[in-house]
Formats: C-alpha cells, sequence, structure tokens
C-alpha cells in the first residue's frame, strides 16, 4: 500500500544580519605591562583590617593638634602683628578738614581751642569746597607772635591753657611704623643730645631713614663743617641708628637744601615722605625751606607754598599731621607733630619764657674764668640763667677753662632767681619755679693739653666745653704737660628734676677746632658701611 503524500512545509529564511557600521580604528595600548617585581601601593587595608571611618577621623584630628602644636608661636605672632596693624590704622587720622598751618580738626565750638574758625567762614569755604584753605584762630595769633601753647601733660610745657597731651600726639604718630614711607629725622645742633630722639624706630618702624641737623648757620664763625660732619656720623654710629645719609642744613640761609631733595627724590620711589622730629627742631622751618628750593622747578610745589605750615617759637605748634601736595611724580609731604620730651627745659619753664630758649643769631662762647683775670675756676658757681647751676668743687684756672656756648645770661655769683638770674621772669613765677632738684656729680679728666676734655650738654639748652687753657703743646714745657696728665676737674651740676645732663665728645666748633679734632682711622669696610654726609 502506498504511503500517503505528506505536503511539504517551507519556511521563510531569516535575513542576515546587517553589517557592522563603519568606526574609528582602535587605538592600540601601547604602554608596557606592569613588571612582575614591581611594587605596588600598600593598600590601607582590606577586609577586616581596614580602618574603620573613626580611626581615620582620629589620625586626622592627632595631626590636626601636632601642626598646631609646632605652628602656634609664628601663627599668634603673626596675630598679634595684624592686630597691632589694625589699632594703628584705626588711629591715622581721617580725612577731615584741618587747619593748614597747626594740623588740627576745624570746629565752630570752642574758640579759644586750636581749630577754631567762625561759623559763618566755615560754611562760606564748606559751600565753595575750600575748607583746606582755613587757617584756625589760633594759628592766627601764633603768627602775629603770641605765645599760645595748647600741649600738656608729660612732657608738654607749663602755663597756658593746655588742650591736648604729649601722650596723644604720639598716639597720632603710632600709625607711621606700619605704613611705606620714607621718613626724614631732624635733629638741632644746638641741642644735639636733647633732640636726637634715639627711639626714632618706634615711630619709623623699618623705614629709611634720611638724617637731617638742622641750624648750623647758629655754630660761631669759622667752623670747619667738615669736622662737625665727621663727628655727627660718628655720633650716629655710636648710637647704632641706621640711617641713608647725613645733611648739614638751615632752612634760614637755604644751606644743604638741595642736597636733601636729591636724596629725597633719589629714595623716595613713590612713597610718602614723613618730616620728624623732636618738638621745635624746626620741622615746619624746613619744610618752608624745601618748597622754597623745590618751587624752582616743581610747579606742583610752588603752589603748596601757599597753604604751608605755621612757623612760631612756641614748641607744640603742629598738632596733627598736615598732608602737602609737593611732588610732581607722585607721592605726598608731611608735616608731623613734634615729639614731646620731658628732660628738655622747655618742659619745665612757663610758656610765657620758651622764647628766650631760641638763639636768633649766631653762638659766641664765653670763657669762665676770662683770660685777663686772676679768678680762680675752684670753688666758684656758675648760674646759667635760673635754670642750671655749676659748682667746681675742684680746679684750677691756670689748667682749666670753660666755654659756654648759648645766649642766655651768664652769673658767675648767686643773685635772686626772676630778678637778675632769668628764666624764671618775674616773681611770681620764680615762686612757682620747680628749683634745681636734679644734682649730677662729674668728675672730669683731661690727658691732652691740646683738645678740650669733654663737652657738658644740658638738654634743651646748651653746652659746656672744658679745655685746658694755654697755647698749643708744641709750646708747653715738660712740668706742664705733666700737670695737665694728672689734671682733674670735679662738677656738681644742678639742674630742674627732669631736664637730663649728657657727657658727650668735644663738638669742633670755632677755628681752632679744625687744629685738634681728630678723623677715625678706618677700613676700607668700616668707612663703606658708614653713612656719609653732605653740605
Amino acid at each position: 500500500m502506498a504511503s500517503p503524500h505528506l505536503p511539504f512545509l517551507s519556511f521563510p529564511k531569516t535575513p542576515p544580519p546587517p553589517p557592522p557600521p563603519l568606526s574609528a580604528p582602535r587605538s592600540l595600548n601601547l604602554r608596557r605591562p606592569r613588571a612582575a617585581n614591581a611594587a605596588a601601593p600598600p593598600p590601607d587595608g582590606v577586609g577586616p583590617a581596614a580602618p574603620t571611618r573613626g580611626d581615620r577621623f582620629l589620625g586626622h584630628q592627632l595631626a590636626t593638634e601636632a601642626a598646631a602644636r609646632v605652628l602656634v608661636p609664628e601663627d599668634a605672632d603673626r596675630r598679634r602683628r595684624r592686630k597691632e596693624k589694625r589699632r594703628a590704622l584705626a588711629r591715622e587720622p581721617p580725612g577731615l578738614a584741618s587747619c593748614y598751618g597747626c594740623g588740627a580738626p576745624l570746629q565752630t565750638d570752642q574758640e579759644d581751642a586750636p581749630g577754631y574758625v567762625h561759623p559763618a567762614t566755615y560754611d562760606l569755604k564748606k559751600r565753595h569746597h575750600q575748607l583746606r584753605t582755613i587757617l584756625c584762630g589760633r594759628c592766627k595769633l601764633l603768627s602775629h607772635g603770641h605765645m599760645v601753647t595748647a600741649v600738656g601733660g608729660h612732657g608738654g610745657y607749663p602755663g597756658g591753657k593746655q588742650f591736648v597731651s604729649a601722650e596723644q600726639l604720639r598716639e597720632k604718630l603710632s600709625y607711621l611704623r606700619h605704613e611705606k614711607a620714607l621718613i626724614v629725622k631732624l635733629v638741632d645742633i644746638v641741642d644735639f643730645n636733647g633732640s636726637f630722639l634715639a627711639r626714632v624706630r618706634d615711630f619709623a618702624g623699618a623705614n629709611p631713614i634720611i638724617l637731617v641737623i638742622t641750624k648750623v648757620d647758629l655754630l660761631p664763625r669759622d667752623t670747619d663743617l667738615n669736622c662737625v660732619g665727621d663727628w655727627v656720623v660718628e655720633s650716629v654710629v655710636k648710637k647704632k641708628l641706621n640711617v641713608l645719609s647725613v645733611h648739614l642744613t638751615s632752612s634760614k640761609s637755604l644751606v644743604g637744601i638741595t642736597g636733601v631733595i636729591s636724596e629725597i627724590q633719589q629714595e623716595k620711589k613713590g612713597r610718602d615722605v614723613y618730616i620728624l622730629g623732636s618738638a621745635n627742631v624746626g620741622k615746619s622751618a624746613f619744610i618752608s625751606a624745601l618748597l622754597k628750593t623745590m618751587a624752582y622747578k616743581d610747579p606742583v610745589a610752588a603752589a603748596a607754598q601757599k597753604y604751608k605750615p605755621i612757623q612760631s617759637a612756641v614748641p607744640g605748634t603742629t598738632l596733627g599731621p598736615i598732608q602737602i601736595e609737593a611732588f610732581l611724580g607722585g607721592g605726598k609731604l608731611y608735616d608731623t607733630p613734634g615729639v614731646h620730651l620731658h628732660h628738655r627745659q622747655a618742659a619745665v619753664i612757663h610758656a610765657d619764657d620758651l622764647p628766650s630758649l631760641a638763639p636768633q643769631s649766631r653762638l659766641k662762647g664765653r670763657c669762665f674764668p676770662a683770660n685777663d683775670t686772676d679768678v680762680e675756676l675752684s670753688g666758684n658757681s656758675l648760674f646759667w640763667a635760673g635754670l642750671v647751676r655749676i659748682d667746681v668743687v675742684k680746679g684750677s684756672s691756670e689748667t682749666t677753662r670753660a666755654f659756654i656756648f648759648y645766649p642766655v645770661v651768664l652769673f658767675s655769683f648767686q643773685t635772686e632767681v626772676g630778678v637778675t638770674l632769668t628764666p624764671p621772669t618775674g616773681k611770681e613765677r620764680a615762686e612757682g619755679w620747680v628749683g634745681l632738684q636734679g644734682v649730677r656729680e662729674l668728675k672730669i679728666k683731661y690727658e691732652e693739653c691740646d683738645r678740650p676734655a669733654c663737652d657738658i650738654a644740658i638738654s634743651g639748652l646748651g653746652w659746656i666745653s672744658v679745655e685746658p687753657s694755654g697755647v698749643p703743646s708744641n709750646s708747653l714745657d715738660d712740668n706742664v704737660e705733666e700737670e695737665y696728665d694728672n689734671g682733674e676737674l670735679h662738677l656738681m651740676v644742678h639742674v630742674p628734676k627732669p631736664v637730663e645732663v649728657f657727657v658727650r665728645p668735644p663738638l669742633p666748633v670755632g677755628k681752632a677746632a679744625s687744629q685738634w679734632y681728630r678723623y677715625q682711622e678706618l677700613t676700607e669696610e668700616e668707612e663703606e658701611l658708614r653713612p656719609k654726609w653732605h653740605y
């Protein structure tokens, strides 16, 4: 039997998959395989040995504490300096309108206080934006010769109404050490030790300093300024004050001012220039001389002459920093309040007697005992007005004489203080006079007969040069030389209580100084490190 016919079942063929799209060729991995013996970084641990989050936190805390123990002193010192800078900058004088003569802020309330301006004048100037052209009432009185004091307290002045203390004026200068500035420090050659301001770095900080010696025109005639310049540089080196240069100047005759201007222009480098010094050292007069000399070539300085600081014989005339547009190439010039020192004579006498302490002409040495007299030095007292008494306990007129350099009346006999010995002037001031309570004993040995033994400088007054009498040593016999070698002068110096007495090397003044002054013998290295002086 034939098998039944089975139908043929056909299934459609599945289409082939589409070709893959074209893509960029694969980059070959050309890196070298790691060597089998290369050490892999050690893991922190896996599994049960892995550190927990608590362990990691504890390790971070321990590392932070260890770093803090190392860095805390430095960080604390840095924070302390930042805090001092913020405080000092907070005391920086604001940009308020002030009197261009003294720097006191303008006000219309207290008529007898510094900075007073009539309300109508103030409103008119304010409306026309001319407040910086106002001169206060006190400055107008000072410009007419009135002695109007405003500074009292430690280092201030008795007599007159006092509106500000010496400490407050120092606080106004405390911000300078944090500023980038050029400091021009002024020293009075007549009162070199008393006006030197040895702690000037407390105000200037690390800023560069140019030392300017003022009032050299008051030195006796025929003084060799080469000797004076070398003497000043030697004194500065002994005081360990690092300065750029030393300049001998006179604000009255404009001597040496050009050299100071050249030094300022060279060292300024876009910084502000601050004139710094003790009270009544001549800062305002120096600025006037500076502007007058610069005005020939600088139109900015010529315009600044119209509103320059006021000059007065009263110490403490300037009561605040005075900004002056004086330089064409940028940077400003500042007149600053004088630093009042309690150890100067001006701090103890009445305000009305202050003009008697300011010399107006060249100094002339007065010899005691006089060359034409037979008065012995021993057993006598020298009265320097009512301010100083010098008792000569031991000394001989044949071997020693004293030259007093200062234009104050000198007496060799005791009379009534306040009548003949002035200042103090008048009976009333003499009754309130503090007296000569401070006593200093001095024993001076003179071993060389051809040069003075030393200077006795009275702070804020002048100096006494103690020197052997006679002629140069080449005309002396051997017996006289032996007497000089063994000579000694015993003095008792009486001054008011805070006034200081300095014993220093003799200042070479007068015609004969160039013969006995001796320059220091220096090596090339020492000569290179010493500041240069200019005249």
